[in-house]
């Protein structure tokens, strides 16, 4: 499938460390696990070729998943309105979009990634998805995808920790189980404003402030809510001189509200990249 695409850039969003589980290919194309199929997708001037495992709604699947329906050039000129001083992290940024990852899978992965590094992230998830998700064989490989609720509902706490979750397991298998049981609802979370879904989200063991603010972030699509990890700490002290993560979050949402969220991870990006 060819789909023309304006002010995309698939690198900057594959790689700034919204997605876990891809791959970059010999060609500049990158694999990537989604819910419930595996693509590979490259960008050749203005058009995104993609290849997939599954070519069922496969336009839409990649529409909604890399957010290229959502104007950022809208965004943009109103964060430079904001503060024309982020002119250069924003250029640095141009066509970099926020993710729609799937929910259930998403609030894992952050439970997973407290005090964790991305290559053991992506290795626990890979773990999970071969112990309990369906294989799929894409362009003679074989590759896993995250198992659903289902798939896992019957999960126990030592065949998570062999999947080299650390001491998170009890909390993966906490959360599999209260959804299981109508004890928590992860699409009750859609309408409730960004507030109260924060403070939902931190009922659960093992998911904090940061945390909880990266599942909203990535899976909720909610842009009035940020983490603060040591980029955006280093930015903002560079820049601003500011220290803190409360700090950092009062002046940040005071000054850019519900585009927050974005700003943030182009500062994150910038600061990332730069260094």
């Amino acid at each position: 499938m060819k789909l023309k695409v304006n002010n995309f850039n698939l690198k900057d969003t594959v790689t700034c460390g919204q997605i876990f589980r891809f791959e970059e290919e010999v060609d500049n194309s990158y694999t990537v696990i989604l819910s419930d199929r595996v693509i590979n997708i490259k960008l050749v001037g203005n058009e995104l070729v993609v290849k997939s495992s599954d070519e069922n709604n496969l336009e839409k699947v990649i529409r909604n998943y890399f957010d290229l329906d959502y104007d950022y050039e809208i965004i943009n000129k109103e964060l430079l309105k904001i503060d024309s001083s982020n002119k250069s992290i924003i250029d640095s940024c141009k066509g970099l979009k926020m993710i729609n990852e799937p929910i259930f899978e998403t609030i894992i992965s952050y439970i997973i990634s407290s005090n964790n590094r991305v290559p053991q992230i992506k290795k626990a998830l890979d773990n999970i998805s071969k112990t309990y998700g369906k294989k799929v064989v894409f362009n003679n490989k074989e590759y896993y995808l995250f198992p659903s609720l289902e798939e896992i509902s019957n999960c126990d706490i030592n065949t998570l920790r062999n999947c080299k979750v650390g001491f998170r397991d009890k909390y993966i298998y906490e959360f599999i189980n209260k959804v299981k049981n109508n004890e928590f609802d992860i699409n009750r979370i859609i309408e409730m404003n960004s507030e109260d879904a924060l403070e939902y989200l931190k009922t659960l063991n093992g998911v904090g402030d940061k945390v909880a603010s990266c599942i909203l972030l990535f899976a909720y699509h909610r842009f009035d809510v940020f983490p603060i990890d040591t980029w955006v700490k280093k930015y903002m002290k560079d820049k601003y001189n500011i220290e803190g993560v409360n700090k950092i979050q009062d002046f940040v949402y005071k000054k850019y509200r519900n585009y927050s969220g974005i700003v943030i991870q182009y500062m994150f990006h910038y600061k990332r990249n730069k260094n």
